[in-house]
């Protein structure tokens, strides 16, 4: 038996970052993800993910880079005081078990190009690997329509009613 993946690839906007449990050898914070997200059609930014898998000098780089990015608490910020039907990072489910998911926000300016394996409703099914930057794209531009949607197929079609 063999196993073919697709291999998909997004422009997600970060708007957002987690510390690592852990700090750099020398007390400064690390990266522990990035959060992701694409603008929907009524040009809200929605959370997707995360993106995680770093070495430990690129988590540090990584800190860095978006500390300079970061809004202070009176900066507007897409994910602050979002309206209804806004997914916003942080919520708790069943699979977050009262981890503290706070998160520092950032200038919602950079774009990213990730890998991922699929889209489940609004959302990465699992975390998605980052590629590169994209200097080259504007925020604004990262939206669903660069998805492919599934035209979905009722099973009482395939087995009957």
């Amino acid at each position: 038996m063999l196993k073919f993946k697709h291999s998909r690839t997004a422009d997600v906007v970060v708007a957002g970052w987690r510390e690592h449990k852990s700090a750099a050898p020398d007390g400064s914070p690390l990266l522990g993800s990035m959060l992701l997200g694409v603008y929907d059609d009524h040009g809200r930014l929605q959370h997707l993910g995360v993106t995680s898998s770093f070495t430990v000098a690129r988590r540090k780089e990584l800190a860095e880079q978006l500390t300079a990015l970061e809004v202070d608490a009176h900066e507007p910020h897409p994910w602050r005081d979002a309206p209804e039907g806004t997914r916003v990072p942080g919520g708790q489910s069943r699979w977050t078990g009262g981890r503290d998911l706070t998160y520092r926000a950032v200038r919602p300016d950079l774009v990213a190009e990730v890998t991922f394996d699929q889209l489940q409703g609004d959302r990465f099914r699992h975390t998605a690997q980052f590629a590169r930057w994209r200097p080259d794209r504007d925020a604004l531009s990262c939206t669903f329509d660069q998805f492919e949607r599934p035209v979905p197929y009722p099973l009482s079609k395939v087995f009957g009613a």
